[in-house]
């Protein structure tokens, strides 16, 4: 079920719609106005282009107004620019006269701090409800309805359907529409400072355009990402994939290292750990997003990693496995009835394997051809490739290519199976040959590395839209507060996260006059430990003794401690665990509460394996995570050692994950190390706790 939007979100998706899909157009400005008139006559743009401007008579033969109150209508759309201060002033003169959007063109504001800071801040209010992209931005190109609020020159053209790309950068969004990787471009907005209208609402409308297929996100980061994870999973519900990259600085403000949680994710680990909830693909370059927006523009989502490869030379071949491997994609063998059908077309010199080398035997017979890629395609695999790099046109004759090229297409059309052509240089995909792929309803990829890193975000967004119906969207973050923090001691955290179902040791809370008495009627052995409202890590300042087996050995740890506090905690010890872990949790000042699992005890720092996820979670969330952990084989019995009691574990994560939740409000950190996990059946305990919580007010 897609999740319903509230009325906010809908009046700002109405006025996203106006200026994306305008009636009329206002302009304001001088040569990059005019420009944005050309560009819109270029394009093909049918509404009316109303100039504003105090002292010229007409831009580009088309009169001007001399201010906002003389226009005929309230305009759909604006793109202001004029100075920064005169900025301010129309966008509020727009908002009173009920506009549905403007771009604000201008620089000067918070990207060059102080002053500028309080200007966009005067801007923001200034739009009120307006939507309002920018301001430092470049603006915005609809090439499905000829809109080109763009002041420059692009390399776009018209079309019927196709990706939309948000992008901050506005040079890297003119370098966008000039790709020559074929893929059907529908929409490009560049954000610019991002002052207003947020990515989530821009993604929102744009999934209400069925012809948009997906929508590719160039960001340095997300100001909500609550608001961000309720759109994406929107999307993934409608199957309209989402691509990410991802660049720039991710800090994401001031956080005091408290624990070994906090040490263990970072801020890229946590976006990482969104995209991957929310089935998002995150590539690392612009030419890798191109392409895997391409792969899923023409197949969408697939449904899983196997692939199959035919091409007429063995270094190819040997190149595609090679590339498949560390990516995850699964070769494998021919099905039996494709092997025959291939031995008979391609002969017995020819070795039929997956990938395929068909060998030039075949080469320039179209029916031979057509005969060997249907069998190839009725592998039933999830994607069925052919290598062909054509050759220059400039130099070479391509006649016996083109019939390579046209015998796929048949074979493709006659088999409807989910297919691509791959150049491994991106030049050897000729504009032709891409266009005539494109029609008949095969990606022309460009890159070997980049199609099956496409290849392999499809299958990710392809599974999990299968899981859609069981994925939650954010809590989101708290309000900021002055509060201060308070740490609660190793006593208070255990109890206070016992009567959530966390499993704790026995003990007894002590002074250094009766801890022998209450060791003993605990039992031995014990682990004795200073209890201290000031101090995180008793361990680092001797405030811990473990395994002690009588009373004298109770008394002479107190002695040693005694210097340290005069309050302490006798338990039980906790014995024959298989494994010990960490779980932490901690608030994230963008992301929210975010829970962390992994090796645990002294191994922490050393081996980092730990995984994160954002709350809330479920059930399979927290058993997947286990299973992406590289200590997963220990839990699991490596090498005929007890199986841990996996199950208990999920158990306790889960009893963490209800405590986080239902003090949110006050939670910063919890750290939970180690959690020893006994072996199957004999359940885990929680050997130490600390909580780091706001002061109540």
């Amino acid at each position: 079920m897609v999740p319903d939007s509230n009325n906010m979100a809908a009046d700002s998706s109405h006025q996203l719609s106006r200026l994306f899909l305008p009636r009329h157009i206002a302009v304001f400005g001088g040569r990059a106005a005019a420009e944005v008139v050309r560009q819109c006559r270029k394009l093909g743009y049918a509404g009316d282009i109303w100039p504003v401007h105090p002292r010229h008579v007409e831009v580009e033969g088309l009169p001007c107004y001399p201010d906002i109150s003389a226009l005929p209508a309230a305009p759909d759309a604006s793109f202001v620019a004029v100075p920064r201060e005169g900025t301010v002033q129309i966008v509020k003169e727009l908002a009173l006269r009920g506009s549905g959007g403007v771009i604000c063109y201008a620089s000067g504001f918070s990207e060059v701090g102080d002053e500028g800071i309080t200007l966009q801040q005067d801007l923001v209010r200034s739009a009120g409800a307006m939507a309002l992209l920018g301001p430092n931005c470049y603006g915005m190109i609809n090439y499905l309805d000829g809109v080109a609020l763009w002041p420059d020159q692009h390399g776009g053209e018209r079309l019927d359907r196709g990706v939309a790309v948000i992008t901050q950068s506005g040079n890297i969004g003119l370098n966008l529409t000039m790709q020559r990787r074929h893929l059907p471009l529908a929409y490009l907005i560049t954000v610019g400072n991002k002052a207003g209208t947020g990515i989530d609402a821009i993604v929102d409308t744009l999934l209400q355009d069925k012809r948009v297929t997906a929508i590719g996100l160039h960001l340095e980061g997300l100001d909500d990402v609550a608001a961000f994870s309720r759109v994406a999973l929107k999307a993934l519900c409608l199957g309209v994939p989402l691509v990410v990259l991802k660049s720039g600085s991710s800090e994401l403000g001031a956080h005091t290292t408290m624990s070994h949680t906090s040490s263990l994710a970072g801020p890229d680990q946590l976006y990482d750990t969104l995209f991957a909830r929310f089935g998002i693909a995150r590539v690392l370059d612009p030419a890798s997003m191109l392409e895997t927006l391409k792969l899923l523009h023409v197949h969408g989502s697939l449904a899983g990693k196997r692939i199959v490869s035919a091409s007429c030379s063995g270094g190819e071949a040997s190149l595609v496995a090679d590339l498949a491997q560390p990516r995850g994609l699964m070769m494998p063998s021919l099905p039996d009835h494709v092997d025959q059908q291939l031995r008979t077309v391609l002969g017995a010199k020819v070795s039929v394997t997956n990938p395929l080398d068909y060998h030039t035997y075949i080469w320039g017979d179209s029916a031979a051809q057509t005969a060997c890629f249907s069998a190839v395609m009725h592998c039933n695999f999830d994607m069925h490739m052919l290598v062909l790099d054509f050759p220059r046109a400039d130099r070479c004759d391509s006649d016996t290519w083109q019939i390579t090229l046209d015998a796929f297409v048949a074979a493709k059309r006659s088999t409807g199976a989910p297919a691509c052509v791959v150049a491994s240089l991106g030049e050897g995909m000729p504009d032709a040959a891409a266009r005539q792929l494109l029609a008949a309803g095969l990606a022309p990829m460009q890159g070997m590395p980049e199609c099956m890193d496409a290849i392999r975000h499809a299958a990710t967004v392809g599974a999990a839209q299968r899981r859609a119906s069981a994925i939650r969207p954010l809590d989101g973050v708290r309000q900021p507060g002055m509060a201060p923090l308070r740490l609660l001691n190793e006593v208070i955290s255990k109890q206070a996260l016992a009567k959530f179902g966390v499993p704790i040791p026995r003990g007894t809370l002590c002074d250094a006059a009766t801890a022998v008495h209450c060791a003993d009627l605990i039992g031995y052995p014990v682990a004795l430990k200073i209890v201290s409202n000031v101090l995180a890590h008793k361990t680092e300042v001797g405030g811990v003794r473990l395994n002690l087996h009588n009373g004298a050995e109770v008394q002479a740890a107190v002695l040693e401690m005694a210097d340290l506090s005069d309050c302490f905690l006798v338990e039980e010890m906790a014995q024959n665990s298989v494994i010990e872990m960490i779980i932490g949790v901690r608030h994230d000042l963008q992301f929210g509460l975010t829970l962390t699992i992994g090796a645990g005890g002294i191994l922490v720092e050393l081996l980092k394996d730990v995984q994160t996820l954002l709350l809330p979670v479920s059930r399979q969330d927290v058993q997947a995570a286990l299973r992406c952990l590289r200590c997963w084989p220990l839990l699991e019995g490596f090498r005929g050692g007890a199986v841990a009691d996996v199950e208990a574990l999920v158990d306790a994560v889960l009893s963490i994950a209800d405590y986080a939740g239902a003090n949110r409000a006050r939670l910063e950190e919890l750290d939970i190390n180690p959690v020893r996990v006994g072996a199957q059946g004999c359940g885990v305990v929680a050997v130490d706790a600390v909580l780091h919580v706001l002061e109540e007010v």
